[in-house]
Parts: C-alpha cells; sequence; structure tokens
C-alpha cells in the first residue's frame, strides 16, 4: 500500500524545519539561548491523530536517532503509545534505529479518533503512515494551544510523554497541545515572546520563572519587568485570545534561599503574580489574562526530585491549568483521544 504524507496527522507542530517538526522558529534560533535552541530541537508533544475505518493496525515509517546516556528528558521506554478515550490503549516497543517501520494494532469497533505518542527520546522524524486492511485519515483539527516553560513544561520526571501535564492538560479539554518547554531555559527571553506572538494560536499559557531563580538569576524587579515585556509582546500578536500564566510550583530548596540577586524564589513568584494583576487591572484592560498562583498546586510527595513533578503531580497540575482554562473557554469539550 502507498504511504501517505505524515503532516496532515501530525499534531503538536510548532515549526517545520525541512521536513522535522521543531519548538522554535527555525528563522530565528540565532536570537535564542543556545539552551533554549537546543531543547525545541527536540519533538516534544509531538503526536499522530487519526480515524480508522476498517483498519487492523496502522504502520509508521520513522528516521530516529539513538538517545544518549546522558540525555535526562526521561525515563522513556522505547514505545509508540496508543491512546483513545483518555487511556492508553496499547504500547509497542521498539528498538533504536536510524530507520524503521512500527506497527501497531488497533482496537476492533471503533473508529477512534486515536492518537499516538512516539518515543520522544529518539527525535523521531515521521516519514509515512498507511493502514493496513482498511484506511485512515487525519483527525478533525482542534484549537491550538500554545504552552511555554521549562522543564516541568517539557514533561521531566514523567514516565510516558502522554503523561506530562500540557499533554493530559490537552486531552481533558480537546486541545491540540504545541508544547514549548524548553529545559534549563524558559528565563523569560522576550525573542520567545515575539516567536509566540507570530505563531498561530487559539490560546496561550505561560509556565516560567523557576529558573529565573537559579541558572541565570534575576531580581524581584527584573522579573517583574519582564514579565510585564513578556506579556505585552504575546498581546502584540494575540491581543484577544484568552492567555494563561501560571506562577511557579513549589521547589522547597528556593523558596526562602535568596539566589546571587538576593531574591528567594516566593519573591520572584510574587512579583511574577502582580506583573499579572497590574496589567490585569491598569489601563489596557486585559480581561483575557488569567492568573493560576502555583505555590500550593503541589506538595512535596508530588515532586520526583524536589523540582519536577512525578506523574501524580502532573496530573494535578494538569487538572488546575484545566480548570483555569475551562473558565476562559467556556465552549470547549473534553478530547475524546
Amino acid at each position: 500500500m502507498t504511504w501517505l504524507d505524515p503532516g496532515p496527522f501530525l499534531r503538536g507542530v510548532a515549526w517545520l524545519d525541512r521536513g522535522r517538526a521543531v519548538r522554535a522558529d527555525p528563522a530565528d534560533l540565532a536570537r535564542l539561548a543556545w539552551d533554549a535552541g537546543e531543547r525545541a530541537a527536540l519533538p516534544i508533544g509531538v503526536r499522530l491523530e487519526f480515524t480508522a475505518d476498517g483498519a487492523d493496525a496502522v504502520e509508521i515509517r520513522y528516521r530516529a536517532t539513538v538517545p544518549g546516556p546522558t540525555d535526562a528528558l526521561r525515563d522513556l521506554a522505547h514505545c509508540f503509545a496508543l491512546w483513545q478515550g483518555g487511556g492508553c490503549v496499547s504500547e509497542t516497543f521498539t528498538d533504536p534505529a536510524e530507520e524503521a517501520v512500527v506497527t501497531i494494532s488497533l482496537p476492533g469497533g471503533t473508529s477512534g479518533p486515536f492518537t499516538v505518542h512516539p518515543p520522544e527520546a529518539q527525535s523521531p522524524v515521521i516519514l509515512g503512515v498507511r493502514a493496513i486492511g482498511g484506511t485512515v485519515a487525519p483527525a478533525a483539527p482542534r484549537p491550538r494551544w500554545l504552552v511555554h516553560g521549562d522543564s516541568i513544561t517539557e514533561g521531566w520526571w514523567s514516565t510516558r510523554p502522554a503523561h506530562s501535564w500540557p499533554a493530559v492538560a490537552g486531552r481533558i479539554l480537546g486541545l491540540d497541545t504545541v508544547n514549548l518547554g524548553y529545559a534549563g531555559a524558559a528565563r523569560g527571553e522576550l525573542a520567545t515572546a515575539q516567536q509566540l506572538a507570530a505563531a498561530p494560536a487559539d490560546v496561550i499559557t505561560l509556565a516560567f520563572g523557576t529558573n529565573c531563580w537559579t541558572g541565570i538569576p534575576c531580581s524581584v524587579p527584573l522579573l517583574y519587568e519582564t514579565t510585564r515585556a513578556f506579556i505585552e509582546l504575546v498581546r502584540q500578536g494575540h491581543p484577544d485570545i484568552p492567555l494563561l500564566l501560571v506562577s511557579p510550583v513549589l521547589r522547597p530548596d528556593a523558596e526562602q534561599t535568596p539566589n546571587p540577586l538576593g531574591a528567594t524564589l516566593a519573591e520572584l513568584r510574587t512579583a511574577m503574580e502582580e506583573a499579572v494583576r497590574d496589567r490585569i487591572g491598569d489601563g489596557s484592560g486585559d480581561q483575557r489574562l488569567t492568573l493560576l498562583p502555583g505555590r500550593d498546586l503541589l506538595g512535596p510527595g508530588q515532586l520526583a526530585d524536589g523540582v519536577h513533578p512525578n506523574d501524580e503531580g502532573h496530573a494535578v497540575l494538569a487538572a488546575a491549568v484545566a480548570d483555569a482554562l475551562r473558565a476562559a473557554l467556556p465552549s470547549t469539550q473534553p478530547s475524546d483521544s
């Protein structure tokens, strides 16, 4: 059977670079920090969504790389996970290979829609899709949700790509989640804000701030002004869509510990939250901007390493974000895949 062009089946795609899904504008990489550009090369959150008519299985042809031993993305098994109706149907395990075909059996008696999450650690490039015993077609498009953040948004310490909080919240709300989380970066880089402004979106969530305490430190006044500027630049491209800012979640070692500029994470969180509240309340009248305070969303037992949520923490965070977005998107219906 003829291989189908995978493009119409792919979801969660921010930009394409010579056919490869990337998570930063390939024409604007020079303005990004090297760590953001490096993480943006990984296809985090990119997946295939399709319906099936009489098909027993779907075949996916892909090109991949063997993950390096120092990649701390997460403890991923090399599997393609098939999801439907909010649950995992099956996992098909593969060996790392430069190019291969994986066959995924489909449950009988249903047309889907189905979602396949590829193994992100292999940086897969999907080359083709085809059905066995029937036909497959791209699933209907959904509202496009851009989610920007750091390694927590990337999904670190979730055990599967489908368990990261953006993936879970996207399923709850029936959104096309585009994961723009950059581990080690996401410090309020204004070039990123401009890329978000230029990208198509129906709703946007910002969830940065933790790396402003460590790495490249911020002071309280600096992060306040950075947050204001970041939101302003995003609003220049998307003046009317729902925009949610999630302030940093609990990080016990940083809450009351000053960084090199004298700011604790608690103080930096407050600065971000005040920046949002001031914008909502000032003359701009940004009534589609929403704040979700992050401090009390997770407890210490829901952190895998004191910084990143475990699977339970990702699920709790996803539920809180979904609740906050549901108020801004009253017509959003839960996803069935």
